[in-house]
């Protein structure tokens, strides 16, 4: 029943889904359209909003080019490529493989949300070794795999609330910060990743499509797309004669091991020294550090890094576009207004669910867990300040963090509906290779629901 469901919605979703970027151009026009009429902005004003938010994802955007690319040149080193083969030699087995992604990809995420460019580097290479695999739907399996980061080291609402005079604290909203031991290390988050880790991979064993519906990677390869040299090959061919000064420079172990031992060192004290957290920038810093080492010549770097950055277009055009949305969401006041109506009806029974809920449908117009924080955030802990009187000051302080998660599980989980982060994922997995948004999003519907019901359940019911 779950293959014809998942092949049902994915063939539906071929006929109806938009490109990506169609997808953001009707969201801008949705928002602006609904600011318009309910807030006092007016269209002058809310084409200001606009304006002002089309620039506020550039960091973020360099930073997710920055991970996608330097997660990419890690994998095309001689080291991930021996580990991908020792993994393949693992599974013989379409199903097997699916299985593997889901569950390896999802233990990167946990480490950190860039590193589901591994998993689609490590599913991109299983589909040219084994037989029979359905290429979106593989996609698919990767693209799902990127949920648990929510749950993982790199979550962005949880260290922003464990982060010292971060602006909640700034705004008077909160006195003090949260400790993660309320929110990534609590028993919520513990069930929310066993729910995420025997559901997901069962699902998508369940609905993996039939050997006669296969779509698979041989077939979708563009007729003109030919497999690259290896990194290596392609460095040495750039020599002139091996002994020019240039060649040494462009070829020497020893100035690149001398920088990645200054990056150690930075390293080593951002967590030792200064006891400073995982954040974007120390981890693409880290993943510089360790595609310098595996690359182990500069020459080898640039032209890891060249392929890594070879098809990155779609975030670069359309994360402004986000930041558009997001802009009008902030500056007219359309997001406060409709977080705190929805907050102002809540009881403490049904908060954490409305502010799952609430989460996930902001999200389709501010799809970053910071950004929509930073926007219902503020409303929402007043709220829950308010529908806690009752309770100790501890009981007080872990409602308040289950709220919060409740916003970072709902935002994370509306990511399955919309094609906002898969486009860290095409870049690797579309590489000469036919396959779109529309062909993996369909089979995301199921998972989302399963998740969604997992995650209502778990923060309305479950014990502070």
């Amino acid at each position: 029943m779950l293959q014809k469901f998942g092949n049902t919605m994915a063939s539906w979703l071929q006929r109806w889904m938009p490109e990506p970027f169609v997808f953001a151009i009707l969201l801008t026009l949705f928002i602006s359209v609904t600011a318009i009429l309910s807030t006092d902005a007016g269209l002058i004003g809310t084409l200001d909003s606009w304006y002002k938010g089309f620039w506020m994802l550039l960091e973020f955007a360099t930073q997710a080019i920055l991970l996608l690319a330097t997660g990419y040149a890690i994998a095309l080193s001689p080291f991930f490529s021996k580990a991908i083969d020792r993994l393949a030699g693992m599974v013989h087995t379409p199903e097997a493989v699916y299985l593997m992604v889901v569950i390896v990809g999802s233990l990167f995420s946990l480490i950190s949300w860039g590193w589901v460019v591994l998993a689609a580097v490590l599913a991109r290479e299983l589909a040219k070794r084994v037989q029979g695999l359905d290429y979106p739907y593989l996609v698919a399996c990767v693209y799902l795999a990127s949920q648990p980061w929510v749950g993982g080291l790199s979550s962005s609402i949880p260290l922003l609330l464990g982060t010292e005079n971060n602006f909640m604290i700034q705004s008077g909203v909160l006195k003090s910060t949260i400790s993660v031991s309320y929110t990534l290390g609590s028993l919520l988050n513990a069930m929310y990743l066993l729910a995420f880790f025997i559901g997901m991979p069962l699902i998508m064993w369940w609905m993996r499509p039939k050997a006669s519906e296969v779509r698979s990677m041989k077939d979708l390869t563009e007729s003109n797309y030919q497999e690259q040299a290896t990194v290596k090959e392609e460095a040495e061919s750039s020599n002139l004669t091996g002994k020019t000064v240039s060649d040494r420079l462009n070829n020497s172990a020893l100035i690149q091991l001398l920088v990645v031992a200054m990056a150690l060192i930075i390293i080593g004290r951002h967590f030792l020294i200064k006891s400073q957290g995982l954040n974007l920038n120390i981890m693409i810093f880290i993943f510089m550090a360790i595609g310098l080492a595996l690359h182990a010549t500069p020459m080898r770097f640039v032209v890891a890094m060249k392929r890594a950055c070879s098809n990155i277009s779609g975030i670069i055009y359309q994360y402004p576009f986000y930041g558009g949305i997001m802009g009008i969401m902030i500056y007219t006041g359309l997001g406060s207004s409709l977080s705190g109506w929805l907050a102002s009806h809540a009881t403490i029974h049904t908060f954490p669910v409305i502010a799952q809920l609430t989460a996930a449908t902001i999200n389709f117009a501010i799809p970053s867990a910071g950004g929509e924080w930073a926007v219902v955030g503020p409303a929402f802990i007043e709220a829950a300040k308010s529908v806690t009187a009752s309770l100790t000051p501890d009981q007080a302080q872990a409602f308040i963090a289950r709220i919060a998660m409740s916003v970072a599980y709902g935002e994370s989980s509306s990511n399955l509906l919309q094609p906002f982060f898969i486009l860290i994922i095409l870049p690797v997995m579309g590489a000469g290779v036919r396959v779109r948004a529309r062909d993996v999003m369909g089979y995301l519907i199921f998972p989302f629901l399963y998740i969604t019901l997992a995650i209502g359940l778990l923060v309305s019911f479950l014990p502070l």
